[in-house]
């Protein structure tokens, strides 16, 4: 089953996603079995992101190839940082370069598990039950910034720089996928999706011997490789099984 959240009158509505038409949902699928309360055509849909975390984790380095091309040390268990909503936006909406903006500009495409319930001390069995489905991230990174930086309040977190979406898949064994990085059609990056240190599960249990998960937190995976990208690009992440989250690039200020 694919859910999505798309624009409809101007506000939020669930929907979820055949193969031709959305049907509209009284209600969030997080929150229980909403009722079908119309529908849209998928041709015309406005994206928006497929859910807005109470909070948004991010994992970090976690593909053995991304660790060694940094020349960074593994890692011995698996530890999170934290994203900002106001840089989420939807499929098909632009991802705005600050102006500001110097040197590298790239994509990292990346694996993202919904959380579906409260959970307090996961064990492996109750982590993977506690994913409500996958959808697709696109990590957007302003180097120059990052290294400049104590932190990553701007080179990760400004507005637009984390599409995601277009929809959530709830019936796929995401970690048997490939993710594939495309600008302007070209692959920049392809690698396997599981191929990780540790997997969304691992880190579902480490993180609830601390702190409770609860339905809608996303946990982004990392990427394996990266990509630049400019204004007048067209990137795509596609994540096999689940779909392909698209968005063009455009400098601040300047229409796409």
């Amino acid at each position: 089953m694919r859910y999505a959240r798309v624009a409809v009158g101007g506000r939020a509505v669930w929907g979820r996603v055949g193969e031709r038409d959305i049907e509209l949902l009284s209600g969030s699928p997080l929150d229980g079995d909403p009722q079908v309360v119309g529908e849209t055509s998928l041709e015309t849909a406005v994206w928006l992101p497929p859910v807005v975390p109470p909070v948004f984790y991010a994992v970090g380095y976690n593909y053995p190839r991304h660790i060694a091309h940094v020349k960074a040390a593994t890692p011995e268990r698996p530890e999170v940082g934290y994203r900002a909503n106001n840089a989420l936006t939807g499929h098909g909406s632009p991802i705005v370069k600050p102006v500001e903006v110097e040197g590298r500009f790239e994509a990292e495409p990346e694996l993202v598990a919904v959380i579906g319930r409260t959970i307090r001390h996961a064990t492996p069995e109750t982590a993977r039950m506690s994913v409500f489905g996958w959808t697709i991230g696109n990590d957007v990174s302003a180097r120059t910034w990052q290294h400049q930086d104590r932190t990553l309040w701007r080179s990760k977190n400004s507005d637009t720089f984390k599409p995601m979406g277009p929809w959530i898949e709830t019936d796929v064994d995401a970690l048997a996928q490939t993710t594939t990085l495309r600008v302007n059609g070209e692959v920049r990056s392809e690698f396997p999706t599981g191929d990780m240190v540790f997997d969304p599960f691992d880190y579902i249990v480490e993180m609830t011997r601390h702190l409770t998960l609860h339905p809608g937190d996303v946990l982004w995976m990392g990427a394996e490789s990266t990509g630049r990208i400019e204004p007048g690009d067209t990137v795509d992440v596609e994540i096999s099984g689940i779909g392909v989250l698209s968005n063009p690039v455009q400098l601040e200020g300047k229409a796409s």
